[in-house]
């Protein structure tokens, strides 16, 4: 295990009962350099939604949890919040809330000669994801569209860079 898995490990676990105490559930946590700085995020959630007093205790309580502990010898800046509309879905728990929702997927590398996908997320497993793309705008009318699904797209793990959640406003 690196020292980024371990330290979002046992963030995790220091949040389990924090997370129970508030009402709120564990979306992630993640251990990230970015410009220099070290991020410890942890993204909550809940059914009704995220409320800023929500991040506001569960960052008070894992603050003073992780001060207690003192794992992580590296200066690090604590984050808590919702994991956004457009989450990012990382783990098989994160696919499985999302089957039947729309997804943008983006692949490292070129496949068939693209690198953004959008769909339905239709299935995954541990080697695969699964989408149903629209299919192409032909004029018809939304009964004829309806009628006919769009196309099958499977993914190779291995090749996708990021899965997320889609909105519209």
């Amino acid at each position: 295990m690196s020292k980024r898995e371990n330290y979002e490990t046992k963030t995790e676990q220091l949040l389990i009962p924090i997370a129970g105490k508030y009402g709120v559930e564990i979306y992630d946590v993640e251990y990230v350099k970015e410009g220099g700085e070290w991020y410890l995020r942890a993204y909550i959630d809940k059914p009704e939604g995220v409320a800023i007093l929500d991040c506001e205790n569960v960052s008070r309580e894992l603050s003073d949890a992780l001060d207690a502990e003192d794992f992580i010898p590296d200066a690090y800046i604590l984050e808590v919040s919702s994991p956004g509309l457009g989450r990012t879905l990382k783990k098989d728990r994160h696919l499985e809330k999302s089957l039947g929702a729309e997804v943008e997927i983006r692949t490292y590398k070129p496949v068939d000669g693209r690198k953004e996908f959008t769909g339905v997320l239709h299935a995954y497993d541990g080697d695969t994801i699964t989408i149903e793309e629209p299919r192409p705008d032909t004029g018809e009318t939304d009964a004829d569209k309806a009628a006919e699904p769009g196309t099958e797209r499977v993914l190779n793990r291995k090749e996708i860079a990021l899965i997320r959640l889609t909105f519209d406003f």
